[in-house]
């Protein structure tokens, strides 16, 4: 294992970061403090508590997950699409450095800068709603395996995208409106049958009840499900990541 090129790699995209604070940071931040504002104070003072849980703490872990899904998609794309942009991904396939060490490098910085940005959202929601938190083990088990997981997703956009408008396409016209569509301001048994069955296809729902669980100790669905399926899919993208690896798709045209 070459751990100096990880640690390169890693160095250089967690640097990278720090250049676009404004960008990577703050305008999440502020952006998901304006939900805590709109639909915490404004709309959850006129809304029952939802499970023993004011609706306000209620849409934290979801308003968490929203960010660290679309944060770990944006991150890892753009990580390891600039180097095929400008040309650079020739001389990192060329050198003595494996694909797993170039995947653990790029999915390893975008995911610490999800979960960076999830661990500060967790704590300026502390400055609007009460908070608690029943499984922290979990919780931290939850963040970390989709900030991989989705990361992992993210680098293979990153390898597909031969365009900027491509790298913004499925975290703004597919994550979001599958993380809002997945119970991050309600429960799905707020729904009617149909639709619960309906909603139940969604993967980020098990993403998010789980998540809500290591919270509050209630979800939409069975906690092992949801780890069963965050797993799923990791393997999935990981075995997508091998088979570009090996062909080369998208990676030497």
């Amino acid at each position: 294992m070459n751990l100096h090129a990880i640690r390169a790699i890693y160095r250089f995209e967690m640097n990278r970061t720090g250049r676009t604070l404004l960008q990577s940071v703050l305008a999440p931040v502020l952006s998901t403090t304006l939900y805590f504002v709109v639909f915490g104070a404004a709309i959850g003072s006129r809304i029952d508590e939802i499970g023993g849980v004011s609706y306000g703490a209620f849409i934290v872990p979801g308003l968490v997950m929203l960010s660290l899904l679309t944060q770990s998609v944006t991150n890892a794309a753009f990580g390891i699409y600039f180097p095929k942009f400008t040309g650079t991904i020739y001389e990192l396939l060329s050198a003595p450095v494996s694909f797993l060490e170039i995947v653990i490098a790029y999915v390893g910085a975008a995911a610490t800068k999800s979960i960076l940005l999830g661990v500060i959202i967790l704590m300026t929601a502390t400055l609007f709603v009460p908070l608690r938190i029943a499984h922290p083990g979990w919780m931290i088990a939850f963040l970390v395996l989709t900030a991989v997981t989705f990361s992992l997703f993210g680098f293979i956009i990153g390898i597909w995208a031969d365009g900027f408008e491509k790298l913004q396409i499925v975290p703004l016209l597919i994550i979001t409106p599958l993380t809002f569509l997945g119970g991050s301001f309600y429960s799905i048994d707020m729904l009617p049958p149909f639709w619960q069955k309906v909603t139940l296809l969604n993967p980020v729902v098990y993403l998010i009840s789980g998540f809500r669980w290591s919270f509050y100790g209630i979800a939409d669905v069975s906690v092992a499900v949801s780890l069963s399926m965050t797993a799923l899919f990791m393997v999935i993208c990981l075995l997508a990541i091998w088979w570009i690896f090996r062909t080369g798709w998208r990676l030497k045209s």
